[in-house]
């Protein structure tokens, strides 16, 4: 017998009306966010970033594309990985079919990461992915959004998603010292999967930054950092609705060419025992 509440079909629908209700107004306060975001000030953007992309060496304006907004997913490659974050990888098998629909809406849409292009297309090729990415690398770009650090910084103590993290000795940073989104493990687990150290896998983070052109001018508008992304990972959108919701009990995603039938068969708690 199954260990979760059971109930009549009537019951079951009155239950699911009064949740309805809820998640009207969920929708509701989501859509008034969304307004606020949108509403927030915009602010200048001086510097002249310099990126490597297909294309050759591009400035952030060229990203545009003749477009007059940009959406950028700062994602976790850094230039000591050998492979991309796990996570962020996860995030990105949503971008295909998502970038084309926003350049058909005046958005352009780009993955920036700070490792070699060389390394990032031939990443791309491997995980089947034909959004654009460019590097950053020797540029001050990741580190200005919040989405790179220092060796010093991550000594002294960084801010990210707003907030200051402890100060972390280089030689002693570890998953417990590297705030984790679910599971204790992650940082070493995602290190490990990109052949790099703790360390310098931690000093890249994910994150998202928009950024709006008015008259030949690039504004920067939102940047969202950590959980602030989930509405990006769609898998987690769907595991939401699955009857034991997200049900992590471990560091259980992977490439989408790294899941074995064991593995994957093993991440549900009722595939157990």
């Amino acid at each position: 017998m199954t260990p979760h509440r059971t109930a009549s079909r009537e019951q079951w629908l009155s239950e699911r009306l009064s949740l309805l209700a809820e998640e009207k107004a969920l929708t509701r306060q989501s859509d008034e966010l969304a307004r606020k975001r949108s509403a927030l000030p915009w602010v200048r953007i001086d510097k002249d970033y310099r990126f490597d992309t297909e294309q050759g060496p591009v400035s952030l304006v060229d990203l545009f594309g003749g477009r007059s907004q940009l959406l950028v997913y700062h994602f976790m490659f850094g230039p000591s990985y050998q492979a991309g974050c796990p996570s962020c990888s996860a995030i990105a098998d949503g971008f295909n079919g998502t970038q084309v629909h926003l350049q058909n809406h005046d958005v352009a849409f780009w993955a920036v990461s700070r490792a070699p292009l060389a390394a990032l297309l031939g990443y791309r090729e491997r995980m089947g992915w034909h959004f654009p990415w460019a590097s950053s690398s020797g540029s001050d770009f990741n580190f200005d959004f919040g989405a790179s650090f220092t060796p010093e910084q991550q000594e002294s103590g960084i801010v990210y998603n707003y907030q200051a993290e402890p100060p972390v000795p280089r030689a002693a940073i570890d998953d417990a010292s590297i705030p984790s989104r679910a599971t204790p493990d992650g940082a070493s687990r995602g290190a490990s999967s990109a052949n790099t150290d703790v360390a310098s896998y931690a000093r890249e983070r994910p994150g998202m930054s928009a950024f709006a052109m008015q008259d030949g001018e690039v504004f920067h508008t939102y940047s969202a950092y950590s959980r602030g992304l989930d509405a990006l990972w769609n898998t987690y959108a769907w595991l939401d609705r699955a009857p034991l919701g997200r049900n992590e009990q471990e560091y259980w995603w992977r490439r989408h060419d790294d899941y074995d039938a064991p593995r994957a068969a093993a991440c549900c708690s009722c595939a157990k025992g």
